[in-house]
């Protein structure tokens, strides 16, 4: 969160956001940090509100939300802010909250996104020209949607690709497109298929633990994993409005990719399987002698 602050001090501005800042010579993107370091502390304030309701745990969490929503709509970046919404959301609920609050919360986002509609310029182009193409420049999302056709089932070729040399982020935002028109719809189908085998798996795992912070921080971090993937697949393929979010692990970039490592390795922490000591197994069998 500081360093969110200071990028909305001194951060340049690019294109009407500041998201950017250089700290010893490197370019960090705050708002890549703080998504795993969120998730991870709602998770751990809504597993204290099941242990001490006595605790305010939940209103702490809405107020860390509240806190890092505003400083992302701020930079502006909308999309991280649905993102950190969504995820939140799906916490919330894992957290055994009651049905008529999440759908509060699903009503305060959508007016959310309405206001922004109304207020912020960028914003409402995106939504237009997603819902009526003719309404402005949608070069992006057409080369995008021209290069899977080009790609057919089985590709190009490596390097062959030709919607790249001309595709605005075709090494970031639309890495999924470029993937398929070189390497077909076969490898998007692979890649959608691990995508979704690392969310079930993790989610799985998170279940059978019996510790509430682990199982919630989990399932924060594969969510947050598997809806990231999702909005820019969604993106390249044209069933939602544009914004900027990189693919997990494919897409190039410094701050993202440290952001999804960490997040991915809390994941695999949180839910790895830890071999016994000899004493929990001796007491183990003490138990079940005496059962």
């Amino acid at each position: 969160i500081a360093l969110i602050v200071m990028t909305l001090l001194i951060g340049p501005e690019v294109k009407g956001s500041r998201r950017w800042i250089t700290l010893i010579g490197v370019n960090i993107q705050a708002s890549e940090s703080a998504k795993p370091a969120f998730v991870v502390l709602a998770a751990w304030l809504f597993a204290e509100s099941t242990k001490r309701p006595e605790m305010p745990a939940t209103s702490m969490a809405l107020v860390l939300l509240l806190t890092l929503v505003s400083l992302l709509v701020m930079e502006p970046d909308f999309g991280q802010t649905m993102l950190i919404l969504m995820v939140w959301g799906a916490l919330f609920f894992i957290a055994g909250m009651r049905m008529i609050w999440v759908m509060g919360l699903a009503g305060a986002a959508g007016v959310g996104l309405f206001t922004a509609y109304l207020l912020v310029p960028h914003v409402a182009g995106r939504i237009k020209r997603f819902m009526n193409p003719a309404s402005g420049d949608t070069f992006q999302v057409d080369t995008a949607m021209e290069a899977f056709s080009n790609g057919g089932w089985f590709g190009l070729g490596p390097g062959e690709g030709i919607a790249k040399r001309s595709l605005p982020d075709s090494h970031t935002d639309f890495v999924f497109a470029v993937a398929a028109e070189e390497f077909g719809i076969i490898l998007c189908l692979i890649l959608l298929a691990l995508f979704a085998f690392v969310v079930i798996r993790a989610l799985s795992r998170a279940y059978r633990s019996e510790d509430m912070f682990a199982r919630f921080a989990a399932s924060g971090l594969a969510i947050l994993f598997g809806v990231q993937a999702a909005i820019n697949m969604s993106v390249n393929l044209q069933l939602i409005p544009a914004k900027g979010m990189t693919l997990p692990f494919i897409s190039y970039g410094g701050s993202s990719m440290v952001s999804l490592a960490y997040g991915v390795g809390m994941m695999l922490a949180l839910t790895r399987q830890r071999p016994r000591t000899e004493q929990e197994s001796m007491n183990a069998g003490m138990a079940q002698d005496y059962a």
